[in-house]
């Protein structure tokens, strides 16, 4: 089980909840905390050796807590996920072999297109594939008929694994803080088409990718992690962008190792990674 809190910072909170853990029988396996001293918030990620009745060790512990104290107890069931595409296959595909091996750390649900090229794929991986066009549908429509589809799978978090369509507050709102997205990092020096075709163009010696949680401000959301490789006067736009795509999957990877271990604190739009 992990209990995962974060509040203001005062002394003797380490104490205090070590102490309901252990009046509740519960030996600690791993503590990890945090103090953002800027902000005075306090962070800190517990594991512990077996499971407790969840609604009265939450209860104990707000009782030691500050009043603004947010606490997540996590029994250890697997997440469920639903991943969003377009066309570009090599973060879906990386999700789907981890998957299948039972090494990704949760369960893809669906898989929903804006296009059918990945019917094929994900029956041979037996996922659900849902293909709803955004063609001759305007936004509104076509993210609800998105929505539907979502609410009847219930996941814990949607993957947007190269998802090219901007989704709208409206949309966020029926997901919020469920929602991780991966790009390159390129932004802002490189934003719109051809991202790496200008980057070679100008000559860049790194090329890396970010992942983070969708927010309303386009691509601004609390960043999970990312990741850069080197790339030389030796490669091509061709060169680039396959390095681009495999620090991508690496990048969502991790984003979601961490996000499914509940190692991932967000606070304002910052994160705390407890690795």
């Amino acid at each position: 089980m992990i209990v995962v809190i974060q509040c203001k910072d005062q002394v003797g909170l380490v104490a205090a909840i070590s102490g309901v853990l252990a009046e509740e029988r519960l030996n600690i396996v791993s503590l990890r905390e945090h103090v953002d001293s800027t902000e005075n918030r306090f962070f800190i990620r517990v594991e512990v050796d077996r499971e407790a009745p969840m609604a009265r060790l939450e209860a104990r512990l707000r009782a030691v807590l500050p009043i603004d104290a947010v606490v997540s107890i996590n029994l250890g069931t697997e997440k469920k996920i639903a991943v969003l595409v377009t066309k570009e296959y090599h973060c879906l595909a990386d999700i789907l072999v981890r998957h299948h091996f039972q090494t990704l750390g949760a369960s893809v649900t669906c898989v929903i297109g804006n296009y059918p090229v990945f019917e094929d794929i994900c029956r041979r991986f037996e996922v659900p594939f849902s293909h709803i066009s955004h063609q001759d549908l305007d936004k509104e429509r076509f993210e609800q008929k998105i929505i539907d589809v979502l609410l009847g799978y219930q996941p814990d978090y949607i993957v947007l694994a190269k998802f090219m369509r901007i989704l709208s507050p409206v949309f966020m709102t029926n997901f919020p803080s469920r929602i991780i997205n991966i790009h390159h990092s390129f932004l802002p020096a490189f934003a719109g088409a051809n991202p790496y075709r200008q980057a070679f163009e100008r000559g860049v010696k790194l090329i890396g990718a970010t992942a983070h949680f969708v927010t309303e401000e386009l691509d601004e959301g609390p960043i999970i992690a990312q990741q850069i490789v080197p790339v030389t006067h030796s490669f091509s736009v061709p060169d680039m962008v396959k390095a681009g795509k495999e620090v991508e999957s690496a990048v969502l990877a991790r984003a979601l190792r961490l996000v499914f271990e509940d190692r991932v604190l967000v606070y304002k739009n910052k994160t705390v990674v407890f690795e």
